[in-house]
């Protein structure tokens, strides 16, 4: 009932919104007066005629979708079919593999109006903005505003430089790190287990002013009290596990890279804010829009931050100035009521995920998932439980070896633990994608901690 309730609610809200942005559209109020409007009224009636589209509470349908005779074509969510989405496939995988921010998007359905975007087609055609630079200054500012709401970093005294979601942001500052102390190439380390794309992109770029070298331990164990040009990835939380992290290597030569890609409240209680030399955020894990490839990092040195400027700049002249004015606008709702809007409604959704998986799972002895700890989080100005992003599942069978393996047979995708550096005992499951994948994933995750208690009684 509950279901069918919120379903009509949220039609009942589409259509007066549709019926209210048709008035607007067709009209606009300035100065005393009501003025027709020009250019805009097509664009708007587009966007409102696919936003209209019915697929089924599954799946959207898109501007830039599929068009067929004439008409805008839904696009599925996992599992679902049909012309609109209204066909589920029984034996389809429960897909927790990818950190696709999903959960996020009947936050954004709800605020459809307030985060619409009209962009007349003369929009920023320039290289560069009036001040001949590539970042938005006005964007700037509501970064800083939303640290400040969030309690989640210092932005006082920091430079900001944008990069194409945190990819680019982290290799950039590997490069203008590994540029400090360069007579031999930088070497670079993180704790395991640690996000892939580390290990992958250093790599990838085999540059020779740095080079991966792999976990912490193995320079934290050696007899080098001064280890020289190092360069250590910190991520807290820590992706897959969700854990606050601190950096582990120290030393005059030692330069830190703080990934806070999850340091939001809908992820991890906030101790304090953030306060270190290089530190790198991503609207993709703030508001959940990974598509529009938006990062930045908060840098205390100047030079350093000059080395990175230099490396946006000849990498690709700076973010596109549409992601820019896109998230300038998503970010001015983040800051509506101080932020209480989005961070309750992303953590509750993140919290009671948490809770109905480990409700599950601690009545099984085959599996278990890491422990996070209640903690006090100055955001919310309480102690808070935990909501992490991932659940980083456990196989204790001896004869579980490959976890993988024992998710795939039961129609369960997850991420390798050997992904991460951790032995293939271990599994990230994705607690962060559409609410379709969540109940598909929790459901299999049922019937597997059931037949246990089948094989017992046998």
């Amino acid at each position: 009932m509950a279901v069918k309730f919120q379903s009509s609610k949220y039609h009942v809200c589409l259509v007066s919104s549709i019926i209210l942005n048709l008035f607007f559209f067709i009209n606009l109020y300035e100065g005393g007066k009501w003025k027709q409007l020009s250019w805009s009224q097509r664009a708007a009636a587009e966007a409102e005629a696919v936003a209209s589209v019915s697929c089924s509470g599954h799946g959207r349908a898109y501007l830039d979708g599929l068009v067929v005779d004439g008409k805008p074509v839904c696009e599925c969510n996992t599992c679902f079919g049909g012309p609109d989405c209204s066909e589920f496939s029984p034996g389809c995988p429960a897909d927790a593999d990818s950190g696709d921010p999903l959960f996020l998007e009947p936050f954004w359905m709800q605020n459809a109006a307030s985060s619409a975007m009209l962009v007349a087609g003369w929009h920023r055609m320039s290289y560069r903005f009036s001040d001949l630079s590539f970042i938005s200054q006005e964007l700037e500012k509501h970064i800083r505003k939303v640290h400040a709401i969030a309690k989640n970093a210092v932005t006082e005294g920091k430079y900001i430089v944008f990069g194409g979601g945190s990819t680019q942001v982290l290799n950039a500052a590997v490069y203008a790190l590994s540029q400090q102390n360069s007579s031999s190439p930088a070497k670079v380390f993180a704790s395991i287990p640690y996000y892939p794309i580390y290990k992958s992109q250093t790599d990838f770029f085999r540059s020779v002013d740095f080079e991966f070298e792999g976990d912490t331990s193995l320079l934290d164990n050696s007899t080098s009290d001064d280890p020289t040009n190092v360069i250590e990835f910190v991520t807290s939380p820590n992706n897959p596990d969700g854990q606050l992290k601190k950096a582990v290597l120290q030393g005059p030569s030692v330069k830190t890279i703080h990934d806070h890609a999850y340091y939001w409240p809908h992820f991890t209680a906030i101790p304090a804010p953030a306060d270190e030399d290089v530190m790198i955020f991503t609207i993709s894990k703030l508001t959940g829009h990974a598509g529009s490839r938006f990062g930045w990092a908060l840098i205390k040195d100047e030079a350093v931050y000059q080395t990175m400027l230099t490396y946006m700049t000849m990498s690709e002249m700076g973010v596109s100035r549409d992601t820019q004015l896109r998230a300038l606008k998503l970010l001015k709702v983040v800051l509506e009521g101080e932020g209480r809007e989005i961070f309750d409604f992303a953590y509750e959704t993140m919290r009671k995920r948490w809770e109905k998986l480990s409700q599950t799972l601690a009545m099984s002895k085959r599996f278990s998932i890491q422990e996070i700890l209640p903690q006090y989080c100055t955001f919310f100005q309480k102690v808070r439980g935990p909501s992490p992003a991932y659940a980083w599942l456990k196989c204790e069978r001896e004869e579980d070896r490959d976890c993988s393996a024992v998710l795939q047979a039961a129609n369960i995708i997850g991420r390798e633990g050997s992904m991460f550096t951790a032995g293939n005992r271990y599994v990230r499951l994705s607690l962060i994608k559409s609410q379709d994948d969540f109940n598909l994933l929790l459901q299999r995750i049922n019937k597997l901690v059931s037949e246990e208690d089948d094989i017992k009684s046998m």
